[in-house]
């Protein structure tokens, strides 16, 4: 399986995931997905974040409540209609 740098949900840095990433059923660490996205083998986000562009949405509104300059979050989920999830 090809070693992603990003989680192919919402491309957070899976080095920066202080998990290592999201978790499989069986407990094993997902090579995909970081642990905000993904756990025990389900994904996390509410079920009407179904395409790229409400999860670009999703993930710019939790950034803000974190503090984060908007421009900075909108420059970040730039990439997410590209992750793997998504197409």
């Amino acid at each position: 399986m090809k070693e992603n740098k990003f989680c192919q949900s919402c491309g957070y840095p899976l080095k920066s995931d202080p998990k290592g990433g999201g978790s499989e059923k069986d407990g094993t660490v997902s090579k995909l997905y970081c642990s905000m996205c993904y756990e025990n083998g389900e994904f996390l986000t509410p079920p009407e974040v179904d395409n790229a562009k409400k999860m670009q949405d999703f993930c710019i509104k939790a950034m803000k409540e974190d503090g984060m300059n908007g421009f900075l979050a909108w420059l970040f989920t730039r990439g997410i209609p590209k992750l793997s999830r998504w197409n």
